[in-house]
């Protein structure tokens, strides 16, 4: 009985030993030698810059007002993109506008940095149409004649050589009175493209001197209009500035100059 009783205790020891084997073990999830799944890096996207020492033309440009805007006198811009009077520029185009633009390769003109002058201006294409005809036109005079103040009122702020900012004059006055050509010429740029000056208006006298008109609340004359001494060009306003005033500027070859200097006293 001792014996059958010490079998069955082996048998039942054999059963558990082979049950506690037979248990299933957790493993990780996935195969193995299957490649792990990982989380993409994020993608940085750096900002886009603009090319140091160059401007692109955008709608509403001139010549005169790319110029004015980057402190150059519009020859010397036109001279360093190989333009031509009438200087004509187009959208998309690619100006040099400052010292340090790489230099032109030894025996090419500089014009062959700039896009080519047969892109049109509404929508820039790659075909080359055929370049409009240019009307003779009256060159301006020499010297000017004859100067007036671009508008009545108290002088807010006069001339300052050293300002960091703008170099004019703030002449005051009411809303819609009008704005005056300071002298003779043609109107080479109409518009709010120059930032701090409002509605704008340059007017080139001759090959040296331009003068502006910035802060208007509507412009009375388009590019291209020849005007005189005196006429109504605009209303004044505060556009781009606060409170109303007129904003007058005189540069000589690119560079701003006292207007008093200029206008008649009094």
């Amino acid at each position: 009985m001792f014996a059958v009783l010490r079998l069955f205790c082996i048998v039942l020891l054999g059963l558990s030993i082979a049950a506690c084997g037979s248990q299933p073990v957790n493993a990780p999830v996935g195969t193995r030698g299957a490649p792990t799944a990982t989380k993409a890096a994020p993608v940085t996207r750096q900002p886009v810059r603009s090319t140091r020492g160059h401007y692109t033309v955008r709608r509403g440009d001139t010549l005169y007002s790319i110029a004015w805007q980057h402190g150059l006198a519009y020859r010397e811009l036109a001279s360093l993109n190989g333009i031509r009077p009438p200087y004509t520029i187009y959208v998309g185009q690619r100006l040099r506008v400052g010292p340090s633009a790489p230099k032109a390769a030894a025996g090419r003109p500089a014009a062959a940095q700039s896009i080519p002058a047969s892109k049109p201006v509404a929508s820039p294409s790659p075909t080359r149409p055929t370049p409009p005809v240019q009307a003779a036109e009256q060159p301006l005079p020499a010297t000017v004649s004859k100067w007036v103040w671009p508008a009545q009122g108290k002088l807010l702020r006069g001339f300052r050589s050293d300002s960091p900012g703008k170099k004019g004059v703030d002449i005051g006055g009411r809303r819609g009175q009008p704005v005056m050509a300071a002298a003779g010429g043609k109107v080479v740029y109409t518009g709010s493209g120059l930032v701090g000056y409002g509605r704008l208006i340059i007017i080139k006298h001759n090959d040296s001197l331009l003068s502006a008109y910035g802060h208007n609340s509507k412009l009375l004359v388009k590019e291209g209009e020849r005007v005189e001494a005196g006429q109504v060009i605009a209303k004044m306003g505060s556009s781009g500035t606060v409170g109303t005033r007129l904003y007058f500027e005189i540069r000589k070859d690119g560079k701003p100059v006292n207007p008093l200097r200029y206008l008649p006293k009094g």
